[in-house]
């Protein structure tokens, strides 16, 4: 593991680092954020998945969770969203919302993407190996939230391994990818045509066959462009409403899909995330 750069802030060190994945084949760059803390401790972890076209440095830069990770005494990791280097494959037509900053928390099955587009393996498996590893990791002590493709991720993860992740949030999720333009591409071109795949995928399927967390928090901006086409997010309170699925539906009212609704409620997402976490 390479350290690209470290900060002080909050009392904390904000690092950014670069390693060599074997799960992609490409070097990945990730940020972490630990609280300052006693010796020999170890801290929870929150996991942070963004969204289409970002990179670890959107939250980084404007996410503004560092005060209240501090206080909470949270360790905040920041996957990038896709694998990147040379020989690795883009959108066809060049679009934002497929390929690179695009991998969609998948592990692609169909060439030429199943090469390096294995971002649930290395979300799920390597990252969190590696943070266990070299950082003051309590990794019995997780939970996981994210932002729209990001929001995705952390619902179907969370989804997939409950026993692992004790709280789970998103903002501004595609909770139905299945049902939506940007997922469907996204599963069609990463995963082929078998639907049985997608909807492993799919938060909204996962709970429809059975997969249960005990809650979950959400937080959509009600002036958000792509609420109506993309997000959906009464698909969710209904699939959770049948479910049993306590879940917080949070509408805000004048927000929209940006890092400045983001950054708004991020401290009320970490308090809820510190509670469960200790």
């Amino acid at each position: 593991m390479e350290t690209v750069s470290t900060a002080r802030a909050f009392g904390g060190t904000q690092g950014v680092y670069r390693h060599a994945s074997a799960a992609t084949g490409t070097d990945m760059t990730f940020s972490v954020f630990v609280p300052d803390h006693p010796a020999g401790a170890r801290l929870p972890v929150v996991w942070y998945l963004s969204g289409l076209t970002c990179t670890h440095a959107n939250v980084t830069e404007k996410g503004e969770y560092r005060r209240a990770c501090a206080e909470h005494g949270l360790i905040l990791v920041a996957p990038d969203t896709s694998p990147r280097g040379e020989g690795v494959p883009d959108d066809p037509d060049g679009a934002y919302d497929f390929g690179l900053g695009a991998g969609f928390y998948v592990d692609a099955t169909k060439a030429p993407f199943d090469r390096h587009y294995r971002m649930w393996s290395y979300v799920t498996e390597e990252l969190p190996a590696l943070i266990g590893e070299q950082f003051p990791a309590d990794m019995d002590r997780q939970s996981i939230m994210g932002h729209s493709m990001g929001g995705h991720g952390a619902l179907t993860i969370g989804l997939r391994h409950p026993d692992r992740f004790r709280a789970v949030s998103a903002f501004a999720p595609i909770v139905a990818p299945s049902q939506v333009p940007w997922g469907q591409k996204a599963l069609a071109g990463y995963l082929g045509d078998d639907r049985a795949a997608w909807r492993r995928h799919d938060a909204v399927a996962l709970i429809e066959d059975g997969a249960r967390v005990p809650e979950l928090l959400v937080d959509q901006g009600e002036a958000d462009n792509f609420l109506a086409e993309q997000l959906k997010p009464d698909l969710l309170a209904q699939a959770c409403e049948a479910a049993g699925i306590d879940l917080t539906l949070c509408m805000q009212p004048g927000y929209d899909h940006s890092y400045y609704f983001i950054s708004t409620f991020m401290a009320d997402h970490l308090d809820w995330h510190a509670a469960r976490l200790k």
